[in-house]
């Protein structure tokens, strides 16, 4: 069944001078004459077969059939600009990202700042993840994961950087244990249980520490971590920040974990992705001149 639907441009005509409540406002906006915005709602007018204002003309108001047409008519331009937005490759609109919780906190959010400065135009709207990218399901533009390949399907691939952990505590508390971590609670946290193991068999070193607390988030531990309420085996992407300030101290340094950051990205073309991914690129590059520090203890 084919739709009746009016002119585009009487429909324009009509909704800028329904939210304006003058046709000289809604003239100047459309960039036509004042007598131009009339003679289209007129048109209008004559072609549904009902008044859409009424009063005098220094004094007009919108009828029901009006009001109900206006309402209608905002959401419609609402999504018929959200759609062309989503799909014109231009630098000016959304992308959604999507990264692991405690990293978009800790490294991804506190550099953001850089990339709205150059691009303002693009909105960054992030959601948490860490789970395997489906693009189609997710309906993301770009993921930040940390891993091993095989990555998925569909994705150009954009090398970020390698992942180094090791074990942290808060500045205080080493300074009251120089000789050693024996009686400092040892966290963990659920969403990375092996976190502490695979230090210890990369870096070679059998170290003990007290009891085990588990905690449910990454980021609840980074937080216990710094509160002094024990050590934890951290990302130094995670922790940067805070070994650099003075809060943390990484007494036996940072070892390769074997996972690597990458930026995943769809494969068709997205000039504001691009570009959010050539940025991501650069900050990468910069962070790995951000050797990660090493304090032993005596």
């Amino acid at each position: 069944m084919s739709r009746q639907i009016p002119s585009l441009n009487a429909l324009r005509a009509f909704e800028a001078a329904g939210r304006h409540g003058r046709m000289t406002l809604a003239a100047a906006e459309l960039n036509v004459t004042h007598s131009a915005v009339s003679r289209q709602i007129q048109h209008l007018e004559a072609l549904l077969g009902v008044p859409l204002f009424e009063g005098p003309k220094n004094r007009w108001r919108l009828t029901e059939a009006g009001l109900r047409l206006l309402a209608g008519l905002g959401t419609a331009f609402d999504q018929i600009d959200a759609s062309v937005r989503a799909v014109a490759d231009t630098d000016e609109g959304a992308i959604d990202v999507s990264c692991p919780g405690t990293f978009t906190m800790r490294w991804l959010i506190p550099r953001l700042y850089r990339f709205q400065a150059d691009y303002p135009k693009i909105n960054v709207r992030l959601t948490a993840s860490s789970k395997p990218v489906d693009f189609e399901r997710d309906g993301v533009d770009v993921a930040i994961r940390v891993g091993d390949p095989p990555w998925p399907a569909g994705a150009d691939v954009i090398a970020l950087f390698p992942e180094q952990i090791g074990p942290v505590l808060a500045a205080h508390l080493a300074q009251g244990h120089v000789g050693g971590l024996d009686i400092i609670p040892e966290l963990h946290t659920r969403t990375r249980p092996q976190a502490w193991s695979d230090w210890r068999s990369r870096s070679g070193r059998q170290l003990s520490a007290g009891p085990r607390v588990d905690y449910e988030h990454f980021y609840f531990m980074l937080e216990a971590v710094r509160a002094g309420l024990g050590v934890c085996a951290a990302p130094w992407p995670y922790v940067v920040d805070d070994i650099h300030a003075g809060r943390l101290l990484a007494p036996y340094g940072f070892v390769e974990s074997g996972h690597q950051y990458v930026a995943l990205k769809r494969l068709r073309r997205n000039r504001k992705a691009s570009l959010f991914c050539e940025w991501l690129a650069a900050q990468a590059r910069e962070f790995q001149t951000l050797n990660p520090a090493s304090v032993e203890m005596e």
